[in-house]
C-alpha cells in the first residue's frame, strides 16, 4: 500500500513540474543568465590565459559589458598573440599573473623595428577605467639616433634604410652613454625589466628590448569587484553600455554583490534534476526510507553557510600559488600532532615535515569565528604578499570543519620568548639591544609594505610581539593575519564592525570612536607598544610599580624625562646602547599619541629610527585614562 502511494505522489509531483518548465518564459535565462556565464568564460589567447574571466579588460570573445567601460582592449591576433593600444602606442603581452594585477609587456613597435624614426618614449596614462603604472626592477635602455658616421665600436642596430645607418642604444651607467648623448642628435628611452640581467657586460640589443618589462593594472572599480567576487559573483559593467559597475550572479545582475536568492531559473534546474533522479532511484529510495533522517544531518554539517562561504572563496581565487592539503596530509607532516609549538587564539601551532624534507608551522585552527572569516582573513592577506619581513603562506587544509594553514618554518620562535625571559636551555642564546633594534626596524619595514608595498592596504589590528616570528637568522616576520582587513590604498579611514586586538596594544580609537577614525596609524599605535616592550620600558615599569597601581606607564616614562633620570635598561654602560635606548624610547612615545593624527606614518617612523639622535624630538604628553579601567571596559569586546 505504502508502495502505491509513494508512486502515485511521484507522478502527481512529475506532471506538475513538466507544466511547471514548460510555462516558465525561455526570455528569462537569457535575461539573467548570460552576463554570469558570458564574463566568468576563461579567456584564452595562445599562452595567455586567465581563469577567472577578463575583467577589467573587455575582448572580442565576450560582450562588452564583461569588461571595466571605456577599459583596455585585449586583442587576439591570428597568430595567438595578445596586444592592447595605449594612445598611439601597442604593446605586446608575454605574460599575464591575474592574482596580483601584473602584466609583462614588450613594445610592439620595437619589437617590429628598432630604426624606425617615429619611435617615442613610454606614456602611461589614467584611461577612464584603468590605471597602468610600471612595477619591479626596471632599467631604461636609451636609443640613439642621428649619430655621427665617425661613431663606432659601440652597441648598435643595424639598419638597412636610410643609408645604412646605425640606432646606437646604451644604458645609463655604461661609459659610452655620455658619448652618444653628446653626439647624436635624438633619443627615446625603452624601459626594460632588469631582474636576471648583468647591465655590466654588452648584450644583444633586440634580446635586451624583447625582455620587457612590468605594468600593474587597477580598475577605479577595484574595490566593488571585490566584493562581487567574494560573494561569487563575475565583474562587469553595464548591460545597456552605461559606465556603472555591475555585478553579474546566477539570479541576475546586482549593482555591487551577489545575495544568492533562489530564481526562478535556478528553481526550474533543481525540478529537472530532481525528477530525473527520482523517476530513475525511486525504487532505491523507498528501500532507504530509513536512513534518510541521518543522510539529512550529514548532508547539513557539509553544506553549512561557513564552509560554503570559504569554498566560494577559494574558487573565487583559484590563481592563487598556493597548495590544498587533505587533513590526511596534515597529520602525516605533523606525525599526528607531536610537536606543539605554541597555541593562540584562533588555535594550536604545530611542527611539520613536508615531502621534500621543509620544516613548516601547521596551525590548526580550532575557535574559527563567525563564517570563518578568520581563515579567509589570513589566505587573502598573505597570498597578496611577498616581503622579507612578512611569513609566507605555503599552502592550506580545508575539509569539513578541519581547518589548517601551513606556513614556512620560524626556527627561533616569536619575539616574546628573548623579551620577556622566556629563552630555555634549548635555546640559551639571548639577544643584544643591538639586535632588538634591527629586528624593530624589520618589523617597520614589513608595516611598510603592508601599508604602502602592496595593490591593496593591509591593515593588521593584532601587531604584538607573540606575533613576530624569528627565523635562523633573527630575520622578523610579522605573522597571525587572522584580524587583518583589506582595503582600498585611497581610503585613509575604514570601518570596523566590532573592536578587534589584544589589551595592551589596542589604539584608542579601536575602543572610542572619539580619538578618531580607524586607519593605518592604528597598527603604528600597537608597534610603539611593541617597541617600549623590546626596549623593556613596561618591564621596568612593572617593576616598580605595584599590580594595584594606577599609573599608566608613558606618564612614568615623562615623569623620569622631567626628573631627568636615565631611561636606559639597568646594565647598559655603552654610549651605543645608551643611544639606541633612547631612539627606541622617543620614537615608540611618537607611536603612542592618544590620536590617530599626531602619530607619524610608519615610512616617518623607519626615517626616525635610522636618522639622528639629536633631530628627534620630544613628543607631546599622551592623553589617555588608567588602563586598569580602560581594560575593564574593552574586555567585553575584544580578541585577545
Amino acid at each position: 500500500m505504502e508502495a502505491h502511494i509513494f508512486f502515485f505522489r511521484t507522478s502527481t509531483i512529475l506532471t506538475i513540474s513538466i507544466f511547471l518548465i514548460i510555462s516558465l518564459p525561455k526570455s528569462y535565462s537569457q535575461d539573467h543568465d548570460d552576463g554570469y556565464h558570458e564574463c566568468g568564460r576563461p579567456y584564452n589567447c595562445g599562452a595567455i590565459q586567465m581563469a577567472n574571466g577578463a575583467y577589467p579588460f573587455w575582448t572580442d570573445d565576450r560582450p562588452r559589458y564583461c569588461g571595466s567601460t571605456d577599459g583596455l582592449k585585449l586583442n587576439c591576433s591570428e597568430n595567438h598573440s595578445v596586444s592592447f593600444e595605449v594612445g598611439t602606442q601597442i604593446f605586446n603581452v608575454t605574460q599575464i599573473n591575474q592574482e596580483h594585477h601584473i602584466l609583462t609587456v614588450v613594445r610592439a613597435d620595437v619589437d617590429y623595428d628598432n630604426c624606425s624614426s617615429d619611435l617615442t618614449n613610454v606614456s602611461f596614462s589614467l584611461t577612464s577605467q584603468i590605471n597602468l603604472s610600471i612595477f619591479g626592477s626596471v632599467k631604461n635602455v636609451t636609443l640613439f639616433y642621428d649619430c655621427p658616421s665617425s661613431i663606432s665600436g659601440l652597441n648598435k642596430f643595424p639598419c638597412k634604410a636610410p643609408s645604412n645607418s646605425n640606432i646606437y642604444y646604451a644604458f645609463e651607467n655604461d661609459a659610452e652613454y655620455g658619448v652618444l648623448r653628446s653626439q647624436c642628435g635624438r633619443l627615446i628611452q625603452v624601459p626594460i625589466s632588469s631582474d636576471g640581467i648583468d647591465l655590466n657586460i654588452a648584450q644583444d640589443g633586440i634580446v635586451v628590448l624583447n625582455r620587457g618589462f612590468d605594468v600593474t593594472y587597477m580598475s577605479v572599480d577595484e574595490s566593488p569587484c571585490l566584493n562581487c567576487a567574494y560573494s561569487r559573483g563575475i565583474c562587469g559593467s553595464g548591460i545597456d553600455n552605461s559606465s556603472q559597475f555591475t555585478c553579474f550572479c546566477e539570479d541576475g545582475p546586482q549593482n555591487s554583490e551577489c545575495h544568492h536568492h533562489h530564481s526562478t531559473i535556478a528553481v526550474r534546474n533543481k525540478v529537472i534534476v530532481g525528477i530525473t533522479v527520482g523517476v530513475v532511484v525511486a525504487t532505491l529510495i523507498f528501500c532507504c526510507m530509513k536512513f534518510k533522517s541521518l543522510i539529512r544531518k550529514i548532508e547539513l554539517w557539509k553544506t553549512t553557510k561557513p564552509h560554503q562561504e570559504i569554498e566560494a572563496f577559494i574558487r573565487n581565487h583559484g590563481s592563487l600559488a598556493l597548495t590544498r592539503y587533505k587533513f590526511s596530509d596534515v597529520k602525516k607532516m605533523t606525525k599526528s600532532f607531536k610537536v606543539k609549538l605554541g597555541e593562540g587564539g584562533y588555535g594550536a601551532v604545530y611542527k611539520g615535515e613536508l615531502l621534500n624534507g621543509s620544516h613548516v608551522a601547521v596551525k590548526i585552527l580550532t575557535a574559527s569565528k563567525g563564517n570563518g572569516q578568520d581563515f579567509i582573513n589570513e589566505v587573502a592577506s598573505i597570498s597578496r604578499t611577498s616581503h622579507v619581513n612578512v611569513v609566507s603562506l605555503l599552502g592550506f587544509c580545508l575539509e569539513g570543519q578541519n581547518k589548517a594553514l601551513i606556513y614556512e618554518f620560524m626556527p627561533n620562535g616569536s619575539l616574546d620568548r628573548f623579551i620577556d625571559n622566556k629563552v630555555n636551555e634549548s635555546t640559551p642564546l639571548s639577544l643584544t639591544l643591538e639586535n632588538l633594534y634591527e629586528i624593530a626596524i624589520g618589523i617597520a619595514r614589513g608595516l611598510e609594505y603592508l601599508h604602502r608595498g602592496c595593490k591593496t592596504r593591509i591593515l593588521h589590528f593584532d601587531i604584538k610581539p607573540h606575533n613576530i616570528l624569528l627565523d635562523e637568522n633573527f630575520c622578523p616576520k610579522i605573522s597571525d593575519f587572522g584580524l587583518a582587513k583589506i582595503c582600498p590604498r585611497k581610503e585613509s579611514i575604514i570601518s570596523i564592525s566590532e573592536a578587534r586586538g589584544t589589551i595592551g596594544y589596542v589604539a584608542p580609537e579601536i575602543w572610542n570612536r572619539n580619538f578618531g577614525g580607524v586607519s593605518h596609524k592604528s597598527d603604528v599605535y600597537s608597534y610603539g607598544m611593541m617597541l617600549l616592550d623590546i626596549v623593556g620600558e613596561r618591564k621596568n615599569m612593572n617593576a616598580e610599580a605595584s599590580c594595584t597601581s594606577e599609573k599608566y606607564f608613558p606618564d612614568w616614562i615623562y615623569s623620569k624625562l622631567e626628573e631627568g633620570s636615565s631611561l636606559v635598561p639597568n646594565g647598559m654602560t655603552s654610549i651605543e646602547e645608551h643611544d639606541i635606548a633612547k631612539r627606541m624610547i622617543v620614537v615608540g612615545l611618537w607611536c603612542i599619541q592618544a590620536f590617530p593624527i599626531h602619530r607619524p606614518t610608519i615610512s616617518r617612523v623607519i626615517e626616525m629610527l635610522e636618522g639622528s639622535l639629536d633631530s628627534l624630538e620630544i613628543p607631546p604628553k599622551p592623553v589617555m585614562s588608567s588602563p586598569t579601567r580602560i581594560e575593564a571596559e574593552f574586555s567585553t569586546t575584544t580578541t585577545c
